[in-house]
């Protein structure tokens, strides 16, 4: 089943039990994969590459308005923000772990022979295409720094 179906199925679920997060989440989801499949060039297909891009980029959106709300102490808005998170999360693949993507990452610096923080963008190309979906880019980036520094 295409995401677009799964969405729909849990849109009629979450109208029936009346779950208000899950339908802001499940909205947005719908939103953004209709915005998708009317791009051109699209055709009105969307590749499962495209998909994971797209709530990926949602879960991104939601991450960094969490943080602007609990700057500035707006709790109530950081509420629905986690709550869509929650929702968008759970058509995502399961997140590796911080020692699961340094894990990763050393194998890849191994396999191009990167040896100084010079060669990050090479370890950074080949290391977002191996883990996409899995980690986020801000974490792997980060962990790619730190393992090139030592």
């Amino acid at each position: 089943m295409s995401l677009e179906q799964t969405v729909m199925t849990e849109l009629v679920t979450a109208m029936k039990a009346k779950d208000d997060a899950a339908l802001r989440g499940l909205r947005a989801i719908k939103a953004e994969i209709i915005k998708a499949k009317t791009e051109p060039g699209a055709n009105g297909n969307i590749s499962e590459e495209g998909e994971l891009k797209l709530l990926q980029k949602l879960v991104k959106q939601r991450r960094d308005s969490l943080e602007i709300f609990n700057q500035q102490n707006r709790a109530d808005l950081a509420q629905k923000e986690q709550e869509e998170i929650a929702v968008i999360e759970k058509f995502l693949p399961q997140q590796l772990s911080e020692q699961e993507i340094k894990g990763e990452l050393e194998k890849i610096i191994a396999a191009i022979g990167a040896s100084s923080p010079a060669d990050m963008g090479k370890v950074m190309g080949v290391a977002t295409k191996q883990l996409a979906g899995k980690a986020d880019g801000k974490i792997i980036s980060g962990l790619v720094k730190e393992i090139l520094a030592k």
